[in-house]
């Protein structure tokens, strides 16, 4: 099967009458959090809200993340990780994301195409242009309107994950220098078209944080109220 070469360097937004939110960053800069904080924002406001994550949001899509995230499946070389994790996009952008922009919601994901193409792309060596294409493949060219990346360095990253005693999965207990390579890699991934993508600091405090990213979404809005 042939995926789509050359890939744009910088796609376009999507063309849904909704709004496309995905949240990037290394493990541990608080994505999941700040992902529902927005969603509650939103739904305040009476939009119709998606929250959702990657891998995951659909059945098959949850069953794939545990394969690839938990311990215990035997070894999973960097080629395998990457197609597992395009198959858990193509399903979520098919069975979820598209039909939920078609109705006009606000779709906002914890973890998109950024992800692969940063941990598979660049961290595994796999290359950012070869993942990119399976992505643009499997997803038939959806790309976020707004990327949100949380910046964390590796330390933080890891405090904050193992806080409590918490267990750290497949790709989170890789060690420092490959967090260190997520983390440089997300911020030049950012460095895309201003009108798509904000880079914040994570160790900002969660509300202020929240604060700042409603208002840059509420600034993108389709107009008009979206009931939930």
């Amino acid at each position: 099967m042939n995926f789509p070469r050359p890939v744009p360097s910088s796609p376009g937004p999507s063309s849904a009458p909704g709004l496309f939110v995905a949240f990037e960053g290394g493990d541990g800069a608080g994505k999941s959090t700040q992902a529902r904080l927005l969603a509650d924002a939103l739904l305040a406001d009476r939009r119709e809200v998606l929250l959702t994550r990657e891998p995951g949001g659909t059945q098959i899509g949850e069953k794939l993340r545990g394969l690839v995230l938990e311990h215990g499946h035997g070894e999973i070389d960097a080629r395998t990780e990457a197609l597992i994790f395009a198959a858990a996009r193509a399903a979520h952008v098919a069975q979820a994301i598209r039909p939920a922009l078609a109705r006009g919601a606000v779709v906002i994901t914890d973890r998109y195409i950024g992800s692969s193409i940063v941990y598979q792309g660049i961290a595994r060596g796999l290359g950012a242009r070869d993942v990119r294409g399976l992505n643009e493949w499997a997803t038939e060219g959806l790309w976020p309107d707004l990327t949100v990346v949380l910046d964390v360095d590796e330390a933080e990253g890891r405090t904050r994950r193992t806080a409590g005693n918490t267990a750290e999965d497949r790709l989170e207990s890789e060690p420092d220098a490959f967090h260190r390579s997520v983390r440089e890699a997300f911020l030049d991934l950012a460095s895309g078209p201003p009108d798509r993508y904000i880079v914040l600091d994570a160790g900002r405090p969660a509300t202020e944080l929240a604060a700042e990213i409603a208002e840059r979404v509420r600034a993108v809005l389709p107009a008009g109220e979206v009931p939930a």
